[in-house]
């Protein structure tokens, strides 16, 4: 159990939206999108079809609703499209009390795909943030692969994990991180594994005080997770590292990281949710041997 049962998620404004479209990307890279600019160059083979290049707009897209019978934490426990509401309303509470100003970005669950500014949407790209339209996309069919094709358990933490890391994306965007911290290229030390680190990081912070938002009869949106489940999430954070992503295609290459290794992302993780949003800086002013214990 991750959310409280009694907890009210009515308010949520998670949409869901889905195209038969061919599948494409664009500038919001997910987790199985690293394989393509990771993997392809140095096997010779040209993956980047599968992600550049999306110019689709935005707009809605045939087959939008509302995602309805996701008002409790009971029914957030029990269906995977009202966790994703549910993460959405948990967050935008803990991101409103710790960012001054905070704007909350759209969520759309994707059924299939759909188009958006950063490309189609899909579980093949996997879950991803979309800068110019301040907006998250998951399909929740991700998680299935990230069981059948990484191993992981995938459970409901390690999804609220994944979730919350595509947040932490949304609050580097609002508050000038993406514009301070440009993107210079792959590698260990890189602008864009640091923010990676910092997104997990900021994952974690939430998933640390999630106990303490709360609806408006003060049931708190979520509960102390257990032992088990911060082990699911760790191993979420560890199968998205780019070194075990490198060893399952078959190659090391630490200059082509896009993400940071298993152990940084279970690190920086680790640290927010034991040390809070505060440490959560320190990503980009650490030396690159301090991005890992």
């Amino acid at each position: 159990m991750t959310f409280n049962p009694d907890a009210d998620l009515s308010t949520n404004t998670t949409r869901r939206r889905g195209r038969n479209a061919a599948i494409a990307g664009g500038a919001g890279v997910g987790v199985l999108g690293i394989i393509a600019l990771i993997a392809g160059p140095l096997l010779g083979i040209d993956l980047t079809g599968l992600l550049g290049g999306g110019t689709s707009s935005g707009g809605s897209g045939s087959g939008e609703s509302v995602i309805e019978n996701c008002d409790t934490g009971a029914q957030a426990n029990a269906d995977v499209d009202c966790r994703m509401a549910g993460a959405q309303v948990a967050l935008d509470a803990f991101w409103t009390e710790n960012v001054e100003g905070y704007v909350e970005p759209t969520l759309t669950v994707v059924d299939g795909s759909t188009p958006t500014q950063c490309g189609t949407a899909s579980n093949a790209v996997g879950p991803f943030y979309c800068p110019p339209e301040q907006g998250v996309y998951v399909d929740p069919t991700f998680f299935d692969l990230m069981q059948q094709q990484f191993g992981a358990s995938a459970g409901n933490l390690a999804q609220l994990y994944i979730v919350g890391h595509e947040w932490g994306h949304h609050i580097q965007n609002i508050v000038g991180t993406m514009d301070r911290y440009p993107n210079n290229g792959t590698g260990p030390g890189t602008n864009g594994v640091r923010m990676e680190l910092q997104a997990d990081c900021y994952a974690g912070a939430w998933i640390g005080r999630m106990t303490e938002q709360t609806d408006a009869d003060g049931v708190p949106y979520l509960v102390k997770p257990t032992e088990a489940e911060l082990e699911d999430a760790l191993n979420a954070a560890f199968v998205v590292g780019d070194d075990h992503i490198q060893e399952i295609s078959g190659f090391q290459n630490p200059e082509s990281w896009t993400h940071g290794s298993s152990e940084q992302r279970q690190y920086w993780f680790a640290l927010g949710y034991s040390e809070g949003l505060g440490v959560c800086g320190e990503a980009f002013t650490r030396s690159v041997d301090d991005l890992e214990p």
